[in-house]
């Protein structure tokens, strides 16, 4: 067995120097590995806690929004055209549980909610599809009904049940969420919902509803009026004699 001198005892070997260096290397990356990770946990704490706080401002400014009428713009995205289809209408809202929606002039679709039922009426030809409310049975017409409820959501815990909020964005004075069904029923034909608000008092600006198929349908509302009383029986159903009123979901 060699016999090292003092001095060649008090030199480093060569190869378990480089062995050290190769072995901090990884140690550094690995620890500016945390670093990131930490500084990436940060901000996504930071972010989630600013969705919050804009969701608690959206729902409690809810409460002050009794009835609501706008003139909309409804643009139908497909796959299969090169241009959209554009129809302008109106829409009232009383909430909590009525809305009507005319698309046409003079009205080709009827989306006429009551508090118990929501009725389709298409005056041109003369029929009228009749859709119950308070039933137990589920269906992606039941799961589209929530979605159109999600403008105007009641509270925070009875949004966050119906859906999933994917992101909320502020700029200047606008607000967007991108909201996303939680049933999975709805969200085989219906994958997610932009509701844009305005921030001084949380009214609509403009809905779009993204369908699974790659279709969308987005709402533009103007000149809308809050908390104005509305014209008596705009929410009643007046149906002519020669309509033909059907209900598909009963056996």
């Amino acid at each position: 067995m060699p016999v090292l001198s003092p001095v060649e005892a008090k030199q480093p070997d060569a190869g378990a120097t480089r062995a050290l260096r190769r072995g901090a290397k990884p140690l550094r990356c690995w620890r500016l590995g945390w670093v990131v990770l930490l500084g990436c946990l940060e901000v996504l704490t930071a972010q989630a806690s600013e969705i919050s706080t804009l969701l608690d401002r959206w729902c409690a400014a809810q409460t002050n929004i009794h009835t609501w009428t706008a003139d909309l713009t409804q643009t139908r995205s497909l796959k299969v055209m090169t241009q959209p289809l554009v129809v302008t209408g109106k829409v009232w809202v009383q909430l909590p549980n009525r809305f009507r929606w005319e698309l046409g002039l003079p009205p080709q679709t009827i989306a006429l909610r009551q508090p118990d039922q929501l009725l389709l009426i298409y005056p041109r030809l003369k029929r009228a599809e009749k859709y119950p409310i308070n039933t137990a049975q589920s269906g992606p017409w039941k799961d589209a009904l929530a979605l159109l409820d999600a403008s105007f959501p009641r509270n925070r815990a009875e949004l966050e049940s119906r859906f999933q909020v994917l992101s909320a964005t502020q700029t200047n004075a606008v607000l967007q969420l991108v909201l996303q069904p939680r049933s999975a029923a709805a969200r085989k034909f219906m994958t997610e919902i932009h509701v844009i608000v305005h921030t001084n008092d949380f009214a609509p600006v403009a809905t779009e509803l993204r369908f699974s198929d790659g279709s969308r349908l987005r709402s533009d509302f103007t000149n809308a009026v809050l908390n104005a009383p509305l014209r008596e029986g705009v929410f009643e159903a007046k149906l002519d004699p020669d309509v033909t009123v059907v209900e598909p979901l009963r056996p």
